[in-house]
């Protein structure tokens, strides 16, 4: 495996590192509402974001998870991790490089099952960033387990109708149009149950009942919605895929995303570990510099360990999706996505408590960056159900033992090699008697 990339690329790279340190980071101290990355009306956002956005263009560099044919690079998951880890440096990074979620996914999800009308009408605006668009899928009594969801769409005449209830769905509020999973073949598998359609958002019926707040929001300015579909009415052509296909169409979306939210977690890590050490050398207690005292040490030591493990993890899954055949890499997806919660957790933790109050206040980003924590560990499904997916695909590779004992059990393994060698070591030892 090798990690290196040809030096235009990794200009490329730091070039990124200092056009975000420098014009983007400033956008989440003017612009800290979430909501504002993705409201397209915001007028003094979008006179700023603009600009920013042609130098990303100039420099090849929006959008570039997409294929050239949709305007973008289509580089491999190795040089999109590597982006990645800059981009998560800051919370509008991903709004001036076009690769904002959920956008990314249903701009794929588009690509491949959309109509010309629809292209025409939803996913050159997306791409050119001039519009949002939500994913509706996971449901208040079900979350993210497909077994369970109720919400449900049947045909009636050259018709779609969708009735049921979403929770969670990102970005609603402002989008142009709602991907939607709704459950048209109850008769199948769980996996087979579902489609997925297309709903432009002025659809008679989509009630938005409320706008969630998360723990970085204020009260009233939720981000992701509680949506009923009171027998909302699409055409036929608003069916993306095959009826029944909707987790096959939902893999155009997931893709690499899970690597790529992996790689943005390295990026926030960073920036508190950087935190970290400029704290330690800043302040004094009991006569000495913080870095002087071994338990600051430790903490710095452990972040650093922790860190880079974790970002040669998701360099060496990026590596095996870019080289290895289609789902070669499902194991390590998995890891990344178990270890990136607990790093993320371990770190920023330690740099809260190494700045003491202040860390606890909103006066440093570390406040926002603990807030993220819980988010993270349930976004695309539950830390837990990952560790069961990576413990059930090794388990498959597992034997068991073949007697009463392991097979490392060791007077069985001792008499084998004696078995094996004991002419040798007798003919040896009898040499050595001569």
């Amino acid at each position: 495996m090798d990690f290196r990339v040809e030096p235009e690329f990794q200009q490329k790279l730091d070039w990124m590192s200092e056009f975000i340190r420098k014009e983007v980071e400033p956008l989440d101290l003017l612009f800290p509402r979430a909501s504002e990355m993705y409201d397209t009306t915001n007028r003094k956002a979008r006179a700023l974001i603009k600009p920013l956005r042609e130098q990303v263009k100039a420099q090849g560099l929006w959008a570039c998870h997409l294929p050239p044919q949709l305007g973008g690079k289509g580089y491999g998951q190795l040089k999109l991790a590597l982006m990645n880890e800059i981009i998560g440096r800051c919370s509008w990074a991903p709004t001036i490089f076009g690769c904002a979620a959920p956008d990314t996914g249903n701009a794929e999800i588009l690509a491949l099952y959309g109509t010309p009308a629809q292209k025409k009408r939803y996913l050159q605006p997306l791409l050119d960033g001039e519009i949002v668009s939500c994913f509706s899928m996971t449901e208040p009594q079900a979350g993210a387990d497909p077994k369970e969801f109720t919400c449900k769409a049947w045909r009636e005449g050259e018709e779609w109708v969708i009735e049921g209830e979403k929770w969670y769905s990102s970005n609603a509020r402002f989008a142009s149009f709602l991907i939607v999973m709704a459950v048209t073949n109850p008769e199948n598998p769980p996996h087979e149950r579902m489609s997925m359609f297309i709903v432009p958002a002025a659809t008679p019926g989509i009630v938005i009942k409320r706008n969630v707040a998360g723990m970085n929001d204020d009260p009233d300015d939720g981000t992701q919605a509680y949506i009923r579909y009171d027998r909302v009415r699409v055409p036929l052509d608003a069916l993306l895929g095959k009826p029944g296909e909707a987790f096959k169409v939902a893999q155009a979306r997931l893709g690499g995303g899970r690597i790529h939210h992996a790689m943005r977690t390295v990026g926030v890590c960073n920036r508190a570990l950087e935190m970290m050490l400029e704290r330690a050398v800043s302040r004094r207690t009991q006569g000495r510099l913080l870095a002087d005292h071994q338990f600051v040490k430790g903490m710095i030591a452990d972040s650093a360990i922790e860190l880079e493990q974790f970002r040669l993890l998701v360099l060496k899954t990026a590596w095996i999706i870019d080289n290895e055949p289609h789902g070669t890499a499902r194991i390590h997806i998995g890891m990344c996505k178990v270890a990136m919660a607990k790093v993320y957790h371990d770190v920023v933790e330690r740099a809260v408590h190494l700045h003491g109050a202040l860390g606890t206040s909103r006066d440093t980003p570390l406040a926002k960056y603990w807030m993220g924590i819980p988010m993270l560990a349930v976004a695309d499904g539950p830390t837990e159900v990952h560790q069961v997916q990576v413990a059930n695909a090794l388990l498959k590779t597992a034997k068991p033992a073949p007697g009463l004992f392991p097979s490392e059990y060791i007077p069985h393994k001792r008499e084998a090699a004696l078995e094996r060698f004991g002419s040798v070591l007798d003919g040896a030892g009898a040499k050595e008697r001569e």
